[in-house]
């Protein structure tokens, strides 16, 4: 019987077993789906396979530049447990998948997939499982961002816990390590909306002046005050919000008499060049991402109940 590539697809899909070797199991089997399910359990891929469907919500976010090219990366990437995230083959694997991004530039994950792995002639995909079974745990590589422009710099907080990627134009011969660093330390702490006011939309904008001004009419001293006052104040309230919520506007956090663009200003002006920020990125490891918790008390409680009957 013949198969497809959708068939393949599917395959792997159901085993989260690498895409060669599902083609091979299909190619065994005669395109019998179920049988090649039973081949690649039988080659010892099943432990790879039953481990899939666990949620894989910790991991690490980790960052890194290439000290010859300049080219830089932040990649996140999952497991099932903390202790597993700590251990030094989970740490290496997602350094290597760095390594993969910053060499290959995949255009996204399924493109990685396909991209050879460091010091093996195998894919990505198809050292997966391999992963899985010596580490033990479900792995999922959930996303990165890559640059290859400009100067980078990167930062990993707390082990993995939040990894930072800032991107800069530097003018004038600098080092601007430092400046990038103490950057990617203020995005890891506070985590702001937006990098640029000019970045806030109109509709976020709108919004926030509705609240402004709502709030306003709930309070005596500011109810009876004329529109044109009203709407001074909302203004002056704009600027707090810019201040708090975008990353160029806020207070330096290791130098409170400045904004973080005043402080890259300087501190380029100071090293005898210029820097402007371009962009940045920042992962959070397992953010966004549904935990499956167990109430054990409770599947306790239940087990009880059915003793009982």
């Amino acid at each position: 019987m013949a198969f497809t590539a959708q068939d393949v697809k599917a395959l792997r899909e159901m085993t989260n077993v690498g895409m060669m070797d599902c083609k091979k199991a299909l190619t065994e089997c005669d395109g019998d789906m179920d049988k090649a399910v039973e081949w690649l359990r039988e080659k010892g891929l099943a432990k790879a396979a039953k481990k899939a469907g666990r949620i894989a919500a910790e991991g690490m976010a980790y960052a890194a530049v290439c000290p010859e090219c300049g080219v830089g990366a932040v990649v996140e990437v999952n497991c099932e447990t903390d202790f597993c995230a700590k251990s030094e083959l989970f740490v290496a694997f997602v350094k290597d998948i760095c390594k993969v991004v910053i060499k290959d530039n995949p255009a996204d994950v399924e493109a990685l997939m396909n991209c050879k792995y460091p010091g093996s002639e195998l894919t990505v995909a198809e050292t997966l499982p391999e992963k899985v079974m010596s580490i033990g745990e479900n792995l999922q590589i959930r996303r990165f961002v890559r640059y290859g422009e400009n100067t980078s710099v990167a930062y990993v907080h707390a082990g993995g816990k939040i990894g930072v990627l800032v991107n800069l134009a530097v003018e004038g011969g600098i080092d601007a390590t430092e400046i990038g660093k103490d950057v990617a330390m203020q995005i890891a702490a506070l985590n702001p909306r937006f990098w640029d006011k000019s970045e806030v939309t109109e509709d976020v904008l709108e919004q926030e002046k509705k609240i402004a001004m709502a709030l306003m009419d709930q309070d005596p001293k500011n109810a009876s005050k004329p529109a044109a006052i009203k709407e001074k104040i909302v203004m002056g309230k704009m600027n707090k919000f810019y201040q708090e919520n975008c990353l160029l506007q806020q207070e330096f956090v290791k130098d409170g008499s400045m904004s973080v663009e005043k402080y890259i200003e300087s501190a380029a002006k100071a090293l005898g060049g210029s820097v402007k920020f371009v962009t940045a990125v920042r992962f959070a490891k397992g953010e966004g991402i549904e935990k499956k918790e167990e109430d054990f008390a409770a599947e306790v409680a239940a087990q009880m109940n059915m003793g009982k009957k």
